[in-house]
């Protein structure tokens, strides 16, 4: 019995040993550059305060690209969000766009009629456009 209860205590030691120098290892290897990223945020232009849209309607969103960097990270990774009050929901009105177009054209989805309504710019970055108006 002696010697089971030997060889299971150097067991778990050379389990523990082998765990620590894995460990060690694991942390003296040098982490990845992280790489250097240019943010555009982009004034939303359209829609505004104002604007009323109409459900199954097609619309342009446009942005303001006057000012963009030369360089873009995510450049072809634009999405356009619906949100609601505070809420993004889940809709997404377009995707995988160049976000230097400066305008997109979207469907206005089927939801309920309401005035705080507003889309979700994201290319690097999140961006809100003013609130608006969708009725049916």
């Amino acid at each position: 019995m002696l010697s089971q209860s030997s060889s299971l205590s150097k067991a778990l030691i050379l389990t523990i040993a082998s765990l620590c120098i894995f460990f060690q290892l694991a942390v003296a290897v040098p982490a990845a550059e992280v790489e250097k990223r240019t943010v555009f945020t982009p004034l939303v232009t359209y829609p505004h305060t104002g604007t009323v849209w109409y459900k199954g309607q097609t619309h342009n969103v446009t942005w303001d690209t006057s000012d963009a960097p030369s360089s873009i990270t995510g450049r072809f990774g634009g999405r356009i969000q619906l949100r609601k009050g505070d809420t993004t929901t889940p809709l997404i009105l377009q995707s995988n766009f160049d976000v230097l177009l400066g305008r997109i054209e979207v469907v206005v989805p089927w939801v309920l009629s309401d005035t705080d309504y507003s889309l979700v710019f994201f290319g690097d970055s999140g961006d809100l456009s003013e609130q608006f108006t969708i009725m049916e």
